[in-house]
């Protein structure tokens, strides 16, 4: 019988596995199936992500007393349905106190940002301290982030489709203004402090069209009005605020609030008309996206159909660093595949007895093969990651003596060069 795993994170789950644990109910809606049976489509999260969850109909958790944004207790089993990860449920309920003896911590099961909360508001400071050159615009930056930082420091940015966790929302507007800074760097004609601002402004209106976390759904305002105008009435509140804010400027910021979104289709009374307004739009687009694939990969690897772009897309492994690190040696070495032989060339000759001795090839090959194949059997390597490692230490000891059997050879090339650098070629090969 398969193992259960208990209050292991969401992220770590494999197709395959038992899990029980507890989590954050965030969807529940009942459907049915083809064959007219009821069953339960969910999504259950934690701080690590979230997953598809099924209740079928022959399940006793169908029936459960649970709702959407309430803390459960759970047993069920994961399986991969079209080529993602899916949770079947076969027990379900509300999380009491009792079950804090067995591991439930809400602080554990509430999606956040991965980012450290303080740097990224160190940053978003720092940039509208530093980068907004107007002080009238500074005015208005700052004053909004005294009012509204509070809840932009934990408020997510979108109820499902991009930075749904909390702090979602401050990491949107910094990842936003400092693309922003480089993209107005490349393209001068544009307004950095309009650009930086309407980045500021774009999304203030979630801050009322969504609750905060763990809720995170809509309220009756979000429903009936929007975001996006939402955000041009607290643009206008805070310029109003200020004692002679230019005309101009409030009407150009708000023209690129109410079209971030790019499209009438989307929600935008107007589609961008200003450079700066076009700029806004693109960043957006930009950073939501990237931030919908990063969840997606780590979800999943491999091509996948992903709904909110409406496409199939593919999202190979990210390597680890250390990966990194060894495909970046392995390169260097494959650049100068006579790296090896010139480190045997620039030893000094092995000293016996006052004399200069050279080892046979003969002996030297069959040394070195015994010692690669010993420390690649016993280190579990490969044996190009062995001659790595051998040719970093020879050009390490290049001003010692030489160890007996690794000579210099007067003449021609050592047939364990060759194979070092065939080995080296190969492994390198396998790491692009």
């Amino acid at each position: 019988m398969p193992k259960t795993l208990r209050n292991v994170p969401i992220r770590e789950w494999e197709a395959g596995d038992n899990v029980q644990g507890f989590a954050l109910l965030t969807k529940k809606e009942q459907r049915q199936d083809r064959n007219g049976k009821s069953f339960l489509d969910m999504e259950l999260a934690d701080a690590s992500g979230s997953i598809v969850t099924k209740v079928w109909a022959d399940s006793p958790a169908l029936n459960g007393a649970y709702e959407p944004h309430q803390f459960v207790a759970f047993r069920g089993s994961v399986k991969n349905y079209r080529d993602q990860l899916q949770l079947t449920l076969d027990e379900c309920r509300q999380a009491t106190e009792a079950d804090r003896h067995f591991g439930f911590d809400e602080s554990k099961l509430i999606p956040s940002t991965r980012e450290d909360i303080d740097d990224l508001w160190r940053r978003l400071e720092r940039i509208y301290t530093e980068d907004v050159e107007r002080p009238v615009m500074r005015r208005l930056a700052a004053e909004t982030i005294a009012i509204h930082g509070k809840a932009l420091r934990e408020h997510p940015a979108a109820k499902a489709m991009h930075h749904a966790y909390r702090g979602g929302l401050l990491e949107h507007v910094v990842s936003m203004a400092e693309l922003g800074r480089l993209v107005c760097s490349h393209y001068r004609e544009l307004d950095r402090d309009l650009v930086l601002v309407g980045v500021l402004f774009h999304d203030l209106g979630k801050l009322k069209e969504l609750g905060a976390m763990p809720a995170n759904d809509y309220t009756l305002e979000g429903r009936l009005i929007g975001h996006v105008v939402m955000g041009r009435d607290l643009l206008i509140e805070r310029c109003a605020a200020i004692p002679g804010f230019p005309d101009d400027l409030r009407t150009l910021l708000e023209h690129m609030v109410l079209s971030h979104q790019g499209k009438k289709e989307f929600a935008s009374p107007v589609e961008p008309m200003t450079p700066e307004a076009l700029a806004l739009h693109f960043i957006d687009d930009l950073d939501s996206k990237i931030n919908q694939l990063r969840n997606s990969r780590e979800a999943a690897t491999g091509m996948q159909f992903h709904r909110g772009l409406g496409r199939y897309v593919y999202l190979p492994p990210i390597p680890t660093p250390e990966e990194v690190r060894q495909a970046a040696e392995m390169e260097v070495i494959a650049a100068e595949p006579h790296a090896l032989e010139m480190a045997e060339m620039d030893m000094p000759p092995e000293e016996e007895d006052g004399e200069a001795t050279v080892a046979e090839p003969a002996e030297l090959e069959e040394t070195t093969a015994h010692v690669l194949e010993e420390l690649a059997s016993e280190e579990g390597r490969s044996q190009g990651e062995v001659i790595r490692e051998a040719l970093l230490v020879y050009r390490s000891q290049q001003a010692r003596p030489a160890p007996k059997g690794v000579g210099k050879y007067r003449s021609g090339r050592s047939d364990v060069s060759q194979r070092a650098d065939e080995l080296l070629r190969q492994a390198a090969r396998r790491n692009r």
